[in-house]
């Protein structure tokens, strides 16, 4: 999961994310490379788009100087290196004209065609619409961005490699603004870039992005890897030599390189385990690309007769490969003087997808839909889709898919020995809805390894997990304070959401018809063009709508029955206006009515409600000291009391004041609960030595039922005192 970002580093000497010094390429030397996997006449159409784009954006300059059809050629070129195809490699060109230019899609069309149209399209953003903050603009952006992905891959891969150039060349961009950039490029394009599996371009997008928000501490930690490394030259050396010279002597042949850890990665795990440089295990490492699966193994089997493995440090990708399609053995070994090497064994298809990931589909393959990177691309295209549908806004969608893209795999059976991946810390609720979205909307219950286990149990990999449902169960909203997934948190919010406008619905119904009876009219007989006309001036599409908005505590019932009955004035006026009394709170309206924690309102009690906007009704006590702070111009208030007959269980908490003897404390919970009460919280506060508190939050179905807990703990001779909490 994501580890929140902590503040970025004042200004140093080194400018943070100072330009680097890269080669200027002319729209010739791109045309000269497609030529070496394009046809002619394909190459010919790029460079239509360059000239398009050159005279759309004539006389724009980028804040280094220089023209800033300059940037579109380099994403272009960035493109071209992962070989992409041409109609990608155009709308690179073109990435910025709708947005920058004022050139509307429809020209675009015109001039090139639909797909391209569509694939700049989907990187533009949103200018036509005002935004109440950037955050929620970024999130609309954002959001339609990842839609566009959705229909066409390229959409995305033209934004990274927009993004890569931008962040290239950050250096002119003002520094607040340089943080900001670097920061979304961290918590958002890096993390894509890696679920995508593009590694190489995940690696530079972090670097620089570190560079750019944390300067010194990018300058401090390369020096000291350096230092590192400067040191350990010779011992690096020999390690590298031995494994060469033991593959050959066991007959492997492979390559075999030496590296250092990226240092964003070493950063992040300095940040997450509180390690000091010194005891990060794996700064240094070899990666081994051999021929096959089977040469994988072996060599793993060569390095470990090398030198001892590290306990517990050894995972194999290749059987169980991430979520991005990434495969390898990965080991740590303890090297000559005891100093850990982290070896990467791959095959060489493993380690072409480990640095192109969805970009060796149009780099190797031409159209294979069933290639690994582009089922797992698939798979996740069609689980953002899922999250879209189960997303209110696009500040929710924007925060799942943050979610999404953090995930440190657990690896976990269903009772078929089917493979399913999920985050580090996914709970029971987390596998039932990545097996299905209705199997986690009726989970009651999971066995985990054939023994029954409570929902919220967090996954260990190995595990197999079967979850048991029921037909008439439904989503809890504690599940919300345990689920770790997006999916779970999006489908948990979805059905919440459609459960509250169905009793903000009833609820609607029943304020409404009440406020009607006291014009002598009836809901249900009101004239369809009546019913119209009202709604018309709410600006609303139909009566559910109002009704949903009554319950919500949008509208006051009031001032909605007062229109209806302005509908025939005459007759209104004719009709004898008697109060229909105060509106009964029934304990079943669920989401839409609540109880005020702080006075903790139980039936028979006085009560007043409060109408909170997109809540509902919140109900108090009426000798609820807060009342004077929230009867404020403006709040509006609604006459309620206690239906007869309620039922079920409402908190309260009562205070006793006992003498200090042991014991005590059983005693007056004993007592409790010999009143069928069940206690959900009890607090102890030492007063002067010889007597105490004891705060008791317990559930009671009313008045009388406090009534009798109150008078048999009297009888107890510890009990010095008792006295209900109202605030």
């Amino acid at each position: 999961m994501a580890t929140p970002l902590p503040q970025a580093e004042p200004l140093t000497p080194a400018a943070p994310g100072a330009e680097r010094e890269r080669p200027r390429y002319r729209i010739a030397d791109l045309c000269s490379y497609l030529e070496t996997y394009l046809p002619a006449e394909q190459v010919r159409e790029v460079y239509r788009a360059f000239v398009y784009g050159a005279e759309a954006h004539e006389g724009q300059k980028r804040l280094s100087g220089e023209p800033y059809i300059y940037h579109p050629l380099a994403v272009a070129r960035i493109l071209a290196e992962m070989r992409m195809d041409y109609k990608c490699l155009m709308a690179a060109l073109l990435h910025d004209v709708i947005e920058d230019t004022g050139i509307p899609k429809d020209e675009v069309i015109r001039t090139f065609d639909a797909e391209v149209a569509d694939l700049v399209d989907g990187v533009s953003k949103l200018t036509q619409i005002d935004f109440k903050s950037q955050a929620e603009a970024q999130a609309a952006n954002f959001r339609k961005m990842m839609l566009a992905m959705t229909r066409d891959i390229r959409v995305i891969l033209i934004k990274l490699a927009d993004r890569l150039h931008n962040m290239r060349t950050i250096g002119p961009v003002r520094r607040e603004k340089a943080r900001r950039i670097a920061r979304e490029t961290l918590e958002i394009y890096a993390p894509i870039a890696n679920r995508l599996g593009i590694n190489s371009m995940r690696l530079e997008l972090e670097e620089l992005a570190m560079v750019a928000y944390w300067p010194w501490r990018h300058r401090v930690l390369d020096a000291a890897v350096r230092a590192l490394r400067g040191n350990r030259r010779e011992v690096l050396a020999g390690v590298e030599t031995a494994i060469r010279e033991r593959l050959q002597q066991e007959g492997l042949a492979g390559e075999v390189t030496g590296r250092a850890k990226h240092l964003y990665s070493i950063y992040r795990k300095m940040r997450q385990k509180g390690l000091p440089l010194s005891e990060i295990a794996d700064v240094f490492g070899f990666r081994l690309v051999v021929g096959s699966v089977d040469a994988c193994y072996r060599a793993l089997g060569v390095v470990h007769n090398l030198y001892k493995p590290v306990p517990g440090r050894f995972k194999d990708y290749i059987a169980l490969p991430k979520p991005n399609g990434y495969q390898a053995l990965h080991t740590v070994l303890f090297g000559p003087h005891g100093m850990p090497i982290e070896i990467q064994i791959r095959a060489e298809e493993m380690h072409r997808i480990a640095e192109a990931g969805i970009a060796a589909h149009w780099q190797y393959k031409s159209r294979d839909s069933t290639a690994p990177p582009v089922q797992l691309a698939s798979e996740w295209l069609q689980h953002l889709l899922d999250l879209q549908k189960g997303s209110g806004n696009s500040m929710e969608f924007l925060e799942h898919v943050k979610l999404d893209l953090f995930p440190d795999e657990v690896y976990v059976f269903t009772p078929r020995g089917q493979i399913m991946v999920l985050p580090k810390q996914a709970t029971v609720i987390d596998f039932a809805y990545a097996v299905h979205t209705d199997v986690g909307n009726h989970c009651v219950g999971a066995r985990i390894d054939r023994r029954f286990a409570p929902l919220h149990s967090r996954l260990r990999s190995g595990q197999t997990v079967e979850i048991v449902t029921a037909p008439g169960a439904h989503p809890n909203p504690a599940w919300l304070d345990f689920v770790v997934t997006s999916k779970a948190r999006a489908n948990i919010r979805s059905f919440l959401k459609q459960l509250q406008r169905r009793e903000a619905g009833e609820l609607g119904r029943r304020l409404l018809e009440k406020e009607l009876e006291t014009h002598g009219r009836v809901l249900d007989t009101l004239p369809p063009e009546e019913v119209a006309a009202v709604l018309a001036q709410f600006g609303l599409r139909s009566l559910d709508d109002l009704l949903e908005d009554i319950g919500l505590g949008n509208r006051m019932p009031l001032l909605v029955a007062l229109r209806f009955a302005g509908g025939d004035a005459a007759r209104a006026a004719a009709v004898a206006v008697a109060p229909a009394g105060p509106f009964a709170i029934h304990g079943t309206e669920g989401m839409v009515v609540k109880f005020a924690k702080c006075c903790r309102p139980i039936p028979g009690d006085p009560v007043t409600a409060l109408f909170s906007p997109g809540r509902g009704l919140v109900v108090h006590h009426e000798a609820c000291p807060n009342l004077a702070e929230l009867r404020k111009p403006g709040s509006t208030w609604l006459d309620v009391r206690w239906a007869d007959g309620v039922e079920g269980e409402y908190p309260t908490e009562i205070k006793v004041d006992v003498g200090n003897q042991r014991g005590v404390l059983a005693t007056v919970a004993a007592a409790i609960a010999e009143q069928g009460s069940n206690i959900e919280n009890v607090r102890s506060e030492d007063r002067d030595g010889r007597s105490a508190t004891l705060r008791f939050t317990m559930g009671v179905s009313g008045r009388q039922q406090l009534a009798r807990i109150i008078r048999r703990l009297r009888t107890i001779p510890a009990v010095m005192r008792i006295s209900r909490v109202i605030g």
